[in-house]
């Protein structure tokens, strides 16, 4: 993309990056690079697009970070050099160590049309999965998969219509609650923009 910008936002956690995500690419016409994570909380967000577009779509991310109560780090690259790109644009490399990828990028197989998006984060594997679990027994929603990011932080997503995402959040976060977990966040995205769906799995 010629004469492109570069936009980075880092954020703590993986959900709510992945809804300021959804808003950037709802504000303007700026393309998701990825979602890669510091192997800790922070997950930074990396647009590329005209220098307007990039510049409102990081305003707009940083408006949902601030409304979420989530801290926000934002720096607008114009015209980057090639090599900086190609670093930006590297693909995910694996970790054998903690078994995750240390980035999401879009997937060749892109996930179906969905109404919404559910997620589910929580510090500890434990309480993830037993989410998960009242989750898919309660609503009629899919599984869309689990994410690791390090520092024992995972993030389960679910689809389906609205109603049955947002009543399988409810019973989620309710299920970790219940357990004493430690809950990071729990959200739905209501009609996700093909620029995030395709980093998720079909």
């Amino acid at each position: 993309m010629p004469q492109s910008s570069l936009a980075l936002l880092e954020i703590p956690n993986l959900t709510p990056a992945l809804i300021v995500a959804d808003h950037c690419s709802k504000a303007s016409g700026v393309q998701i690079l990825g979602v890669e994570s510091t192997m800790g909380a922070e997950q930074c967000i990396k647009l590329i697009g005209s220098a307007d577009d990039v510049r409102e779509a990081a305003q707009r991310g940083a408006d949902i970070a601030a409304r979420m109560g989530s801290r926000v780090d934002v720096v607008i690259m114009p015209g980057p050099d090639e090599d900086t790109m190609a670093v930006a644009n590297l693909p995910p490399s694996f970790i054998p160590l903690l078994g995750i990828n240390d980035s999401i990028v879009k997937q060749e197989d892109q996930m179906p049309n969905s109404d919404a998006l559910g997620l589910i984060e929580t510090q500890g594997l434990v309480a993830a999965l037993h989410a998960t679990d009242e989750m898919l027994k309660g609503s009629a929603v899919k599984l869309v998969g689990k994410e690791k990011i390090g520092a024992a932080y995972v993030t389960i997503i679910v689809r389906g219509d609205v109603a049955a995402v947002q009543a399988a959040v409810a019973a989620g976060r309710q299920a970790v609650e219940k357990l004493g977990g430690k809950l990071i966040m729990a959200d739905v995205i209501s009609r996700p923009h093909p620029e995030l769906a395709a980093l998720l799995p079909a």
